[in-house]
Parts: structure tokens; C-alpha cells; sequence
């Protein structure tokens, strides 16, 4: 006995082929319905998203017909309501004109790294941006590019997702007459920090870190600087002289010591008034000198007026001249007087010498 069977379904019709049979069609009727005419279309249209079938070459005669189909790295947009056909009309355009009907295909979501995240879109043509949260390292390619797989028409990424892990550091290096805290430990976590110091001496001189002495792990084994150094750093006495230390007084100077000077009085200072110990065993900057000041002699140049200043001529003599004259007919009067008086006992002295010459001359 024979099972009978149901009915037969009839296949289903894709949409985007009958509306594309449809429009081929009407497209078809419309180029024999144009007039005849040697006009050309130069170009063919062309599209982001689609190409045009078969690649024609330009120029194409009027009713000459044109089916795009997606790029690749493209699918068609779901439901298809755009042509994808167009037809060279007799005065050049081209109808009827056609919009975008593909977008880009996407590569496969990508999923948040443990202690990380990831930023972008996930369209062909984009980017994925990876990072990590503070106090990870990432490990990989922290960037991956949505691009054509190797069939050429599908999406893939360009590589594979990285990683978030923690940062660790090695110990340090141990130093010369020196040690560093927690010298006991292997391993380092991000942001931990180790501090040496100097061990010491056995000399006449103590010891003097240079450099720096706190030491932060910043990533995977790599600290915040280089290890320091222990060592023995004596400048020479800073004497100066016609000068004196101000600041800074000691029988030894080690590094990073400072001394200030001033200068006596009648000196000048020249250069810098404070100075350091630097790990060279030299003051920087160098010792300034003081250098005696010299006066100048006061200037005897009269005085100029400005042109600008005018004094009015005065209407009565100076009291200094009026003095002058003064004390000059004094003067001459005095000497007018001695001399009238010394005429007069001239004078007189004459007459009585007369008087005697007439007195003892004998009578005649």
C-alpha cells in the first residue's frame, strides 16, 4: 500500500529577483520605446557599495542597460526597495538614477578582554582599539582592522583578539656598598617601590648616594630609573678671598653640600652667591670671586641749565656784588684818609726843618 503525500509546496520566490526580473523588463520596453539617436552616455555611474556587471566600457549607446551588483566586503540592504538597474538615455543621463542598495558586512562581535576593553566598530573598513586597566600590560596586536577574508568577498579580522596580564617586576640590581628594602623578594607588583642606601665606610669619608633612591616598578620589568651609586663625594674647601662664607659652615663637604658666600665691604661679588656639591667632586657653578669697588672722584662740570628753563633778568644787583662795593669805598676811603694824613706830617715835618735851617744860621 502507497503512503499518499501532502501537497507540494510551491518554491519560494526571492524578492530582490523578481523585482530585478520586473525592472529589467520595464527597462527593456522603455529602451525600444526611445528614439533612434547616435547621443552616447561617456560615463558608466559608479557607487561605493556596487558595481556594474560585466565591467562595460564607455562610451555605451542610448538604451544600453546597466546591472550592479555588491562589492565585495558589501551585502544588499534587507528589504531591497532600490534598483539596481539603469538605462542610458538618448540625451545622456541615465534612469532611472540609482541610490546605494549595499552596505558593509560586519566581522564577528568581538567579546571584552579580562582587565581590558575594546573600542570601535566592527564594520569592514573599521578598527577594533584594544587597552588595559592600570597595572596590566597588554599582550598582542592592540589593534585589529575588520577586512576581506581570503575567499575575497567575506569579513574577517586581521588578527586575533590580545590579552590583559598583570605587570610584574624582577628585582633590582644590587649596588656597590649599597642594598635596597625588600632585597628578599622575587617578584615586584606594578607601582611597588624599592628605596637603597648607602652601607657604611670604612674610611675617613662617608658614603654619598647619587642618584635616585626610590626606585617604582612601571611595567614589565622595568623600573622608574636606573639603579643609584654609593660612593665617596668630597669637594675642596670654598675659600674666598676678601670674602666669607655666610651659610653652609663645615670641616668637610660631601655631595649635594651648599655654602653661600657674601663679600667685605668695598667688594662687589661676581658670580653666583650660592654654590653645591655635585657628584663630580666640583662646586657648581664655580666659586665667585669679590672684586674691590671703585669709586669715582666727584665731578666738578658745572652744571648744565636745561634749554628750557629760562631765569628772567633781575633788576637789582646780587647782594654779593652790592657787598663788593660796599667794602671797596670803605677800603678807599681808609686810604684817602692815611694818605691826607700822611701829607699833612709831611708837611709839617718840612716847616719845622725850615724853621731849625733859619734858627742857626748866624745873623748877618
Amino acid at each position: 500500500m502507497t503512503a499518499s503525500r501532502g501537497p507540494r509546496r510551491a518554491p519560494r520566490r526571492r524578492p530582490f529577483s523578481s523585482w530585478s526580473h520586473f525592472v529589467g523588463i520595464l527597462l527593456v520596453t522603455l529602451a525600444l520605446w526611445l528614439p533612434a539617436s547616435t547621443d552616447a552616455c561617456d560615463e558608466i555611474p559608479r557607487y561605493e557599495s556596487m558595481k556594474a556587471k560585466g565591467n562595460p566600457v564607455p562610451p555605451v549607446s542610448p538604451g544600453f542597460a546597466v546591472e550592479y551588483e555588491c562589492r565585495p566586503g558589501y551585502r544588499l540592504i534587507v528589504p531591497l526597495v532600490r534598483p539596481t538597474t539603469t538605462v542610458c538615455l538618448a540625451d545622456g543621463t541615465w534612469a532611472p538614477p540609482l541610490q546605494e542598495a549595499c552596505t558593509r558586512k560586519s566581522c564577528p562581535q568581538l567579546t571584552e578582554p579580562l582587565n581590558g576593553r575594546v573600542e570601535g566598530s566592527f564594520q569592514f573598513g573599521s578598527q577594533a582599539n584594544y587597552s588595559c586597566n592600570e597595572g596590566y600590560n597588554l599582550v598582542g596586536t592592540p589593534v585589529l582592522h575588520c577586512q576581506l577574508a581570503g575567499d575575497g568577498n567575506n569579513v574577517a579580522w586581521s588578527g586575533d583578539p590580545p590579552q590583559c596580564e598583570k605587570i610584574l617586576c624582577q628585582p633590582p640590581k644590587q649596588i656597590e656598598n649599597g642594598i635596597f628594602s625588600n632585597s628578599h623578594k622575587d617578584i615586584f607588583e606594578y607601582n611597588e617601590v624599592v628605596t637603597y642606601s648607602c652601607k657604611p665606610s670604612t674610611g675617613p669619608d662617608e658614603y654619598s648616594l647619587v642618584g635616585e633612591s626610590r626606585l617604582i616598578c612601571t611595567g614589565p620589568n622595568k623600573w622608574s630609573s636606573n639603579p643609584p651609586e654609593c660612593k665617596v663625594v668630597k669637594c675642596p674647601y670654598p675659600s674666598l678671598p676678601d670674602g666669607t662664607i655666610v651659610s653652609g659652615f663645615g670641616k668637610k663637604y660631601y655631595y649635594k653640600a651648599e655654602v653661600q658666600f657674601e663679600c667685605n665691604q668695598g667688594y662687589s661679588l661676581e658670580g653666583s652667591r650660592k654654590i653645591v656639591c655635585e657628584a663630580n667632586n666640583a662646586w657648581v657653578p664655580e666659586i665667585p670671586r669679590c672684586v674691590k669697588v671703585v669709586t669715582s672722584p666727584p665731578s666738578t662740570t658745572p652744571p648744565i641749565l636745561s634749554p628750557s628753563v629760562s631765569t628772567p633778568p633781575s633788576t637789582n644787583p646780587p647782594i654779593s656784588s652790592v657787598t663788593g662795593v660796599f667794602l671797596g669805598l670803605i677800603v678807599l676811603c681808609c686810604f684817602m684818609y692815611h694818605k691826607k694824613k700822611r701829607k699833612g706830617k709831611t708837611e709839617g715835618t718840612a716847616a719845622y726843618s725850615t724853621y731849625q735851617n733859619k734858627s742857626s744860621t748866624p745873623a748877618q
